[in-house]
């Protein structure tokens, strides 16, 4: 297949194209630092992010569209500058890429979006499943025009897939690229009560089930990527305190964090227990749903 990645040089676009390319796919990435690629069947095209160009050419004929772009959400305090930069940056890619889809004559059949457990707000205990309506707050506004905007598409005929993920964890990048240095150096943090819940998903999951959804003509709408064994953090930390051989971390008030971070202190103060039931219902086997398991295979290999 002929597959296009938005987006696709970042910490979950390096895993899919991995991925994609082992299976044989050819592969298109759209960027705004343009490479060349040791493998042939893979090529970088420039864009914008914003605005439709010569990239609209690559979507003719592809085979499907898997829309990753999107400014890191933790990169930076959430200052009304930096809220707009993170709101526009994943509604104008996807407001580009949907723009295109309806103009090219030999349309791809497939348009994968990329979407977040933040839908769902803040909601401790309740188990979330993609039936759940869009929560409040920053998070949730940002996800649910996302997911507007990508829905867009159905109009041209064209099946949407909307992947809500959850925290990633894999090498060189995600969750554990900033846990993993405290606790080695014996500054482990437990945030908050700790008993809010992460619905965290291993980075091959996420990768095998997008290879999982675009083999799947039937499947269509949200999905949530996150392991079927979600945990509260306080759990979390301690799975990851044994794993690396470390304490289990100091608890940090949540006020405290709410001084250093501002309001993005919600993105590790808030809750979702959400859960794959749509993956699940459809076949899919997770790789890793197991957190210990799921941790070891990542740091034990380093």
């Amino acid at each position: 297949m002929k597959i296009l990645i938005a987006g696709g040089t970042g910490f979950l676009g390096r895993a899919l194209r991995q991925k994609l390319l082992a299976a044989g796919h050819e592969v298109t990435v759209l960027t705004r630092k343009v490479r060349v690629s040791p493998n042939k069947k893979e090529r970088f095209v420039a864009w914008d992010a914003k605005t439709p160009g010569d990239w609209a050419d690559c979507l003719e004929g592809a085979d499907a569209v898997i829309n990753l772009a999107g400014e890191n959400i933790a990169s930076a305090r959430w200052t009304p500058v930096r809220k707009r930069v993170l709101l526009s940056s994943r509604v104008d890619a996807t407001r580009a890429i949907v723009t295109v889809l309806q103009t090219v004559r030999e349309k791809p059949a497939l348009l994968i979006s990329a979407s977040a457990v933040g839908y769902y707000g803040d909601v401790p205990e309740v188990p979330l499943t993609e039936a759940n309506a869009a929560g409040e707050g920053f998070l949730a506004e940002i996800c649910a025009r996302w997911e507007d905007e990508a829905r867009k598409a159905e109009s041209s005929g064209i099946r949407v897939v909307l992947v809500r993920l959850g925290p990633v964890l894999g090498e060189k990048g995600g969750l554990l690229s900033r846990m993993v240095p405290a606790f080695r150096f014996f500054m482990g943090a437990i945030p908050g009560t700790g008993r809010q819940w992460i619905s965290w998903i291993h980075q091959e999951d996420v990768a095998g089930a997008l290879l999982f959804l675009i083999g799947r003509e039937d499947l269509s709408g949200p999905f949530n990527l996150t392991s079927p064994e979600p945990a509260t953090l306080k759990t979390f930390c301690a799975a990851l305190a044994k794993v690396l051989g470390r304490p289990r971390g100091f608890p940090v008030p949540g006020f405290l964090l709410g001084v250093f971070l501002g309001e993005m202190s919600a993105m590790v103060l808030s809750s979702q227990k959400a859960f794959p039931e749509k993956l699940l219902r459809a076949g899919y086997r997770f790789r890793h749903p197991d957190l210990r398991e799921a941790l070891g295979s990542i740091l034990e290999r380093r």
